[in-house]
């Protein structure tokens, strides 16, 4: 099948350039046959944060990042429902340290370690499609127009960075759960910082995040959840653009350019949740050629195998009542009033960069206005910028540039000599690739 345009950006989100996997030639194997990926016994009366289990990665990603080692860490964690639960992130170690610059006078602060935590976009309702899985694979990939989403690991390795990549879904892979990638995220700095393996201690480490589109998700519920969550972390900054304030947004329309994810965003928010998944799955057709057998082949694939097999079809065909109906039911309001809904969990403590393309074509950029301005209201640290060029897919390009400016200042102690340290700041910013930003507030 010839797939249109503009869902071969969608590509770019999964560090693909084509769509099929390549073969994997390490010793990593699948999470769901891997019993390394399982919780050890009574690992509920751990607190959140404490690390299960630790184990070299098995795979070659740190040829792949030249990274001085890697790790994938098990560790306690809390699902969508506030229930103990657990998660996996890859811990990266660079072979320069940031605090071991000492006599080049290369940063601001040099007595620090820095650790960035990156939330990949993996956008899917599969475990086996998981970022510690596939990061030497899938995510290392490169072609034609594409960069690798493990070239921002190792660029953020080379400035002497820790960095940490969380599979922030859980073991149910319950991709469009916000909850859940919070907890997740917030838990995988705890179990970095506690880590023997991040040759540095809580106090003499500054941390951050960064996630861009899926991996927005995870870091605005991080941030929002940081205060009540995890209070003990005060995070140096967080780098978050295409933002998804409102995720039924995106996936209420049957036909987009991301319409495609709509089976995997239903599956997975539904996963946790029993009831909502046995009414969602009754809600599909049983016959004819969009039917539950088809839709449900989703708990299987990654990001690109979905976009493959369900193209552009119009994604409301599965449902005896159609999509709208769906997300209409009183048997799902809750999941996704709990789940996939920004702005009510907390206000992010922490400094802020959010980026967004003013025309982003998978979602609008008025919701994205109204967070802001919600977060703005109550006295956030945030520079909110809105770029007049491009969508979606370029606004991630577009942004990688800006987002290492920012988080390698808040990262070496010299934000507040380059950033207002205070209040909002709105900008309209005409930005691509190879120019620099212009604009004013």
């Amino acid at each position: 099948m010839q797939l249109p345009k503009i869902f071969l950006s969608l590509l770019l989100f999964n560090g693909c350039s084509g769509l099929h996997h390549r073969e994997v030639l390490t010793k990593a194997i699948p999470p769901s046959q891997d019993p390394w990926y399982t919780a050890p016994p009574d690992f509920e009366s751990a607190s959140p944060g404490t690390i299960l289990r630790i184990r070299p990665d098995p795979s070659n990603i740190t040829a792949i990042v030249a990274a001085a080692a890697a790790y994938n860490i098990l560790f306690r964690s809390t699902d969508t429902r506030y229930r103990p639960s657990f998660a996996v992130t890859t811990l990266f170690v660079p072979k320069n340290p940031l605090e071991t610059r000492r006599v080049s006078n290369e940063v601001a602060d040099n007595g620090k370690a820095a650790l960035l935590s990156f939330q990949l976009p993996y956008n899917t309702a599969s475990i086996d499609a998981s970022p510690s899985y596939l990061l030497s694979t899938n995510f290392g990939l490169s072609g034609p127009g594409v960069t690798p989403l493990s070239s921002y690991v190792a660029e953020a390795l080379s400035r002497g960075w820790y960095v940490v990549v969380p599979d922030f879904e859980g073991p149910t892979a319950s991709f469009g759960a916000g909850p859940q990638a919070g907890h997740a995220v917030l838990d995988n700095i705890r179990a970095a910082l506690s880590s023997d393996e991040l040759h540095s201690n809580f106090g003499n480490t500054r941390y951050a995040m960064w996630g861009y589109s899926g991996g927005s998700i995870a870091s605005t519920f991080a941030a929002e959840l940081q205060a009540s969550y995890a209070p003990e972390l005060d995070f140096a900054g967080a780098a978050i653009g295409g933002i998804i304030p409102d995720l039924t947004e995106v996936f209420s329309r049957p036909i987009s350019n991301v319409s495609a994810l709509i089976p995997a965003g239903l599956l997975g928010v539904t996963a946790q949740y029993p009831a909502a998944r046995e009414f969602l799955i009754s809600q599909l057709k049983t016959s004819g050629p969009y039917n539950a057998t088809g839709f449900l082949r989703t708990l299987n694939f990654g990001a690109i195998e979905s976009i493959q097999y369900f193209g552009l079809q119009n994604i409301s065909d599965y449902f005896v009542n159609g999509l709208e109906a769906l997300y209409n039911a009183p048997e799902l309001a809750r999941v996704f009033g709990d789940n996939e809904y920004e702005g009510y969990h907390g206000i992010p403590q922490m400094p802020l960069f959010v980026y967004k393309a003013i025309h982003d074509d998978s979602n609008g950029i008025a919701t994205s206005d109204d967070l802001i301005s919600h977060y703005c209201k109550v006295g956030a640290d945030i520079l909110y910028h809105r770029n007049t060029i491009g969508g979606h897919e370029a606004e991630f390009i577009n942004g990688v540039p800006r987002s290492f400016e920012f988080l390698s200042a808040v990262l070496d102690g010299s934000y507040s000599e380059k950033y207002n340290t205070t209040g909002c700041t709105w900008v309209d910013v005409t930005v691509n690739v190879t120019a620099p930003a212009t604009g004013e507030s």
